[in-house]
C-alpha cells in the first residue's frame, strides 16, 4: 500500500486544483523518500493539513483554523472566494491492507461554505464512521505515525501518558476495537 496522489481544490491556499502525485516503490519495494520544499507562506503546512483533514480531522485548531469555513479559500484581490473545499487521496490498495476489494482506494472530503459537508469513499458518499473504521483496520489515519504534522513530534514527546497511548493505538492497530467500543456505549 502506498500513497499515490492527493487532489486538492479550494482549501485553504489552493484556489486552483492542485494534483500532487507520488512515486510507487522501487524494484526492491522501498517506497522513495518525498519531501515538500518551497518558501515560506508556499502552502506546504496546508498539503500536510488537507491529509489530515480529508483522513477525518474534526478539530478546526489542528488544522490551523478558527471555525470550519477557515479551510475553504477566502479569496484574494484578484479571486473570488471559493464555496467548497475539497481533498481526495488516493492510495494504491495492492496488498489489500485496506479491506476493500479495490486496487485503488480514494478517501474525499468536500466542506461547502454553507457548512454542509461530504465524505465519499471512492466516489461514493459514505459516513465519516465508516471511513475511520476502514483505516483504523489499515494502521493508517490522521493520529498515527502517517501523518505527522508540523510541532507534533515535540507535542508526542511532551505529552501526557494518556496522550501517548492514543497514538500508539492507532499506529499498532488497536484504534478498530476501541471504536467498536465506543459505538457500544
Amino acid at each position: 500500500m502506498y500513497l499515490k496522489q492527493i487532489t486538492i481544490h479550494g482549501f485553504k491556499s489552493f484556489a486552483d486544483k492542485a494534483n500532487l502525485e507520488f512515486l510507487p516503490p522501487d524494484a526492491s519495494g522501498r517506497l522513495p523518500t518525498i519531501g515538500i520544499v518551497g518558501p515560506n507562506g508556499s502552502g506546504k503546512s496546508n498539503v500536510a493539513d488537507a491529509v489530515r483533514w480529508v483522513l477525518g480531522e474534526q478539530s478546526v485548531k489542528v488544522v490551523r483554523g478558527k471555525k470550519s469555513e477557515d479551510v475553504i479559500f477566502a479569496g484574494s484581490g484578484k479571486r473570488a472566494r471559493s464555496s467548497v473545499a475539497e481533498v481526495e487521496l488516493t492510495v494504491v490498495n495492492d496488498d489489500r491492507r485496506i479491506p476493500i476489494d479495490s486496487e485503488e482506494v480514494t478517501v474525499s472530503r468536500r466542506l461547502y461554505r454553507d457548512g454542509e459537508s461530504e465524505y465519499l469513499l471512492n466516489h461514493k458518499i459514505t459516513r465519516l464512521m465508516d471511513i475511520q473504521m476502514m483505516l483504523a483496520k489499515a494502521s493508517f489515519g490522521k493520529e498515527g505515525y502517517s501523518v505527522i504534522g508540523q510541532g507534533q513530534i515535540d507535542a508526542i514527546l511532551t505529552a501526557s501518558p494518556e496522550e501517548r497511548k492514543t497514538f500508539f493505538d492507532e499506529a499498532t492497530g488497536v484504534r478498530p476495537l476501541q471504536i467498536k467500543k465506543d459505538q457500544a456505549l
